[in-house]
């Protein structure tokens, strides 16, 4: 009979050459899902042999359903068979040299290991393996990498994965298989919504049931080519739903010893002697009955293990003593010749399929079960590392809690040191929701898993998880305590929950008055003012008590301790204290202890983001750098997240545009598990938007960052985020909405006590009243801000307030005191460096200068800010200050003269061309371009016409080389 292996996948050949196809045309990203027997594993077997048959380079990884804590394992799993596929030489990207200590398989191809050397902790090394890895990849191409069953991978291969799907090397092919309804996020994959980048192939190939003329098709290749008649197939296709693996199984448990079926093929009443419920499970059960001893121990211990192994654990396993080796190896010959068993990669000996490993499992009898799970644990023991999740299952299946406490636990300790929080999480909830776990272990595990939590990224299951171990009432007071503190700190770090996580905080409080160091870190986080609705003295004092309560405790606990001065030091930075510079020198960033180290990491990570606010731009660089590096050497993990979002806002305010779109939308898509990170993408992606004119992008992506939370909201981002809020109401002269926008956000900085997060907010602010009438408002408003900011040492606030009072007195006339607080505001922001507010700042000196009748300096200033809009492709500002120079009668900025000719647009084409694929009208692209509208209907025509397209809806955004090059 036809094997497995060589059984072409019957009623796949769509599939089969989309799938080809697409790996012939690298870059590409293929996704193959199915349900489980559905035929994923054939359809791309058969794929892989023919491309292997054209000699092209195939590296195939699987992921395992009992797992180890090996982030990123598949993959590794894959590249140590690229040996034939690199260059020789030394010629591979120094970066590659990280892999050294993963992949043993290639060392005589990787270059030395980087400096710094890999470290302990595997999450100090996440980006620069993600960058080796990908350079890998990049010198073995073209290549197909194949990942198997996705939906058992752990979230470093999925966040590896998204990495290489973001930008794959020119030569890849990406494949990956999976079950839909059980990946951890239906739907998703990569644990995010994968989107198709430019000049990459994307297929999603869906394998449904077969019909019943592809279940006739499939049953005569499973009998060696004989015909099977159409009633048998009809029959047939009803009791397996058109799923192909159960179809393989019900023909092979039907086989006599000929190889036909009982009763003559024209007999498709055989089937009705079997339950559709049990069909598969009795199917295995009848396969078995008539194997020998040895071949029933090899398959039942198979089956126990759950996943490959190799002959001399299969051997231990099934309980093959010396003088029984040759029964057992004839034993295992049976098997794989009966096709229960398969020969997998590398020696490995398993089932076809998960199903095949579960059935085989169900018919082994109840009490024969433990002494097989015990034998697995001794053999599994003896290996060196000793595999904890696979012991800690065998130990629970064979009754001994102890073992199973003890490898429970272990293995939870181990992924959590390894960056495999899910999996830790995943393991203690298994332990914790098992009936049998004594009372009193439940309490020490509820507390290793809130710690565990508290140091990743992944919250939800946890929260859950937490809050119901918490509404129980066997926890004692000090681990209900401390409990209930993590659970706080995780709520407000990871899921941005910032009101529930000061309750659960505030509410660990009573249960921690004899541990007034914990008591102290959890007062420390309520004390940094930048979220909820208390007023800055609350913080404070919050802050002072934390400081009383560790100084109360004779013998500090370091992390503690560090934990509590990050906070402190944070609070000053973000108040703009004069003293905050001065307290940064006392963070521990060279402490012998790691954790404590990755408090100094945290730390920074806030500074970069405090000091962005402020202004204090270069500091902020500084900080991040001191940050990265203290999480590299330390294995922190949060910190690096929080650096590369705050690094989001402050290539934003810097200038730094090009690229950030992109950066920023993928940073979004990252952060579904944690949306407190996401909230500065979304306000770079909102001020971007506005500065195009793409009005309903802005909204969208402003109103997202949390602007309408006053509890949860980061006050450091919502407030510039109100800012372009009212800018873009005032843009469309939406007043009273402008107005409205006003007096929630500078009501909210009136409440927190805190204007130095106010410079965006206060200029737009004052013109909103201003432009209503209410300039007496705008009087006193100025006089507020001017007094917060008043001693505080942050350069951003100092030059808005400079705008603001530039607007208050041109209002009232007195232009040359207002040209000279324009003035001011331009080279503060030039200094910054602040390029898109220095022009800003240059285009209202400019109206105070053509008020003053200066008109030759009001256009320079205009031509000025003009090609700064220009050179960060601010559209609408760049179109705003051309008009004002033909208001003027000036020439606008130089740009490129060279015609625009054959299917190349012109500037101005490229930008109408963009807004038409936005779905802009030509009014409304006229409005965004300061262009009357019959100009606008030309580009338009010129537009359709250079492209080649017929609808304004075949319109697509250019690409750089669609618009012309400079004159040379």
């Amino acid at each position: 009979m036809t094997g497995p292996a060589s059984l072409a996948p019957v009623g796949r050949d769509a599939q089969l050459r989309t799938l080809l196809q697409a790996v012939g045309s690298p870059p590409a990203v293929i996704l193959v899902q199915g349900e489980a027997g559905i035929g994923k594993t054939r359809l791309v077997h058969t794929a892989i042999e023919r491309l292997r048959a054209d000699r092209r380079t195939v590296l195939l990884g699987h992921c395992q359903q009992l797992r180890e804590p090996f982030p990123y394992g598949p993959v590794f799993d894959a590249l140590r068979h690229a040996a034939a596929a690199l260059p020789a030489g030394g010629r591979l990207n120094p970066v590659t040299g990280a892999l050294r200590g993963y992949l043993p398989e290639l060392t005589g191809h990787l270059p030395p290991a980087p400096s710094p050397p890999p470290l302990d902790d595997a999450r100090a090394e996440r980006h620069r393996l993600f960058r080796a890895v990908h350079a890998l990849l990049a010198a073995a191409a073209p290549a197909a990498l194949v990942v198997e069953d996705l939906h058992w991978a752990d979230d470093g291969t999925r966040d590896l994965l998204r990495f290489l799907t973001d930008q794959p090397p020119e030569g890849l092919a990406l494949v990956v298989t999976f079950r839909r309804e059980d990946l951890p996020v239906p739907g998703l994959p990569f644990g995010r919504a994968y989107r198709r980048r430019p000049g990459v192939r994307s297929e999603v190939i869906s394998l449904a049931p077969l019909d019943v003329e592809a279940v006739r098709s499939l049953t005569s290749a499973l009998l060696d080519g004989a015909p099977v008649p159409q009633e048998f197939a009809a029959r047939l296709h009803e009791r397996t739903a058109g799923v192909p693996f159960v179809i393989e199984e019900v023909v092979r448990s039907l086989r006599d010893d000929a190889g036909r079926l009982p009763g003559g093929e024209d007999a498709p009443e055989v089937l009705d002697r079997i339950p559709v419920p049990l069909l598969l499970r009795e199917a295995m059960a009848e396969r078995l009955a008539g194997f020998s001893p040895a071949a029933l121990r090899a398959v039942r211990a198979a089956a126990v293990l759950r996943m490959p192994a190799d002959e001399p654990l299969l051997a231990a396993v099934a309980g093959a003593e010396e003088p029984d080796a040759d029964a057992h190896e004839n034993g295992l010959s049976e098997a794989l010749r009966a096709g229960v068993l398969l020969e997998h990669p590398d020696g490995q000996y398993g089932f076809r399929h998960a199903l095949a490993q579960q059935a085989a499992y169900d018919a082994i009898p109840g009490p024969d079960r433990r002494p097989i799970h015990r034998r697995a644990m001794a053999a599994l023991s003896a290996l060196d590392p000793p595999p904890l999740v696979r012991l800690a299952y065998h130990a629970r299946h064979a009754g001994d809690l102890d073992a199973w406490r003890r490898h429970g636990a272990a293995a939870a300790d181990h992924a959590a040191a390894v960056g495999d929080v899910p999996l830790a999480v995943e393991v203690l909830e298994g332990m914790l929701a098992d009936r049998k776990l004594p009372r009193d272990a439940r309490g020490p595990l509820a507390l290793r898993l809130s710690r565990i939590a508290a140091v990743g990224l992944s919250y939800r299951r946890v929260v859950r998880l937490l809050r119901h171990l918490l509404s129980d009432d066997f926890l004692s007071r000090h681990v209900r305590g401390e409990a209930r503190l993590n659970l706080g700190v995780l709520l407000a770090n990871q899921a941005g929950a910032n009101p529930a996580g000061r309750q659960e905080i505030l509410a660990a409080l009573p249960d921690l008055h004899d541990r007034p160091d914990l008591a102290a870190r959890g007062l420390a986080l309520l004390g940094l003012p930048a979220w909820g609705g208390e007023p800055l003295d609350i913080h404070k004092a919050w802050m002072d008590e934390a400081e009383k309560l560790l100084s109360s405790v004779e013998d500090q606990d370091p992390e503690l301790a560090a934990a509590v001065h990050a906070n402190k030091v944070t609070m000053a930075m973000l108040v703009g204290s004069p003293d905050a510079f001065t307290m940064v020198s006392a963070l521990p960033e060279n402490h012998p202890s790691a954790a404590v180290r990755r408090q100094a990491a945290r730390a920074y990570s806030n500074l970069c983001d405090a000091a962005t606010a402020l202004g204090h731009y270069g500091a902020a660089e500084k900080f991040a750098a001191r940050s990265r590096r203290i999480s590299d050497e330390s294995g922190a993990l949060y910190p690096v997240y929080l650096v590369e979002m705050s690094s989001l806002r402050l290539d934003w305010l810097t200038g730094r545009w090009e690229g950030l779109r992109e950066r920023a939308a993928a940073a979004v898509e990252m952060t579904a598990e944690a949306p407190l990170l996401a909230v500065e993408a979304r306000l770079a992606l909102g001020m971007l938007a506005l500065a195009r004119g793409e009005w309903q992008e802005a909204g969208e992506q402003l109103d997202a960052t949390g602007v309408r939370d006053p509890d949860s909201g980061y006050l450091p981002v919502t407030a510039p985020a109100s800012a372009g809020l009212i800018e873009l109401h005032l843009t469309r002269d939406a007043l009273d909405a402008a107005l409205a926008e006003t007096e929630w956000a500078v009501g909210r900085l009136r409440r927190k006590g805190l204007w130095v997060w106010g410079d965006q907010v206060a200029p737009q602010a004052v013109a909103a009243l201003l432009r209503a009438g209410r300039a007496g408002e705008a009087a006193d408003l100025v006089s507020e801000f001017a007094a917060g900011v008043d001693g505080r040492t942050a350069p951003s606030a100092h030059a808005a307030l400079d705008l603001a009072r530039g607007a208050l007195a041109e209002h009232e006339g007195r232009r040359d005191e207002a040209a000279g607080h324009y003035a001011r505001a331009k080279s503060a922001y030039e200094g910054m460096p602040r390029p898109h507010a220095a022009a800003r700042a240059a285009e209202a000196e400019a109206g105070a200068r053509l008020g003053l009748g200066e008109r030759e300096e009001a256009a320079k200033l205009v031509a000025r800010a003009a090609e700064r809009y220009a050179a960060l492709d601010a559209t609408r500002d760049a179109a705003r200050c051309r008009r004002l120079l033909r208001e003027i009668g000036a020439a606008g900025p130089a740009r490129r003269t060279r015609r625009a000719g054959g299917g190349v647009l012109s500037p101005r084409e490229a930008e109408v061309a963009r807004l038409v694929a936005l779905g802009r009208t030509n009014r409304e692209i006229a409005e965004v371009l300061f262009l009357s509208r019959r100009t606008v209907d030309t580009h338009v025509a010129r537009v359709l016409q250079k492209l080649g397209v017929r609808t304004r809806n075949d319109v697509r955004e250019p690409r750089p080389d669609d618009r012309p090059g400079p004159n040379h």
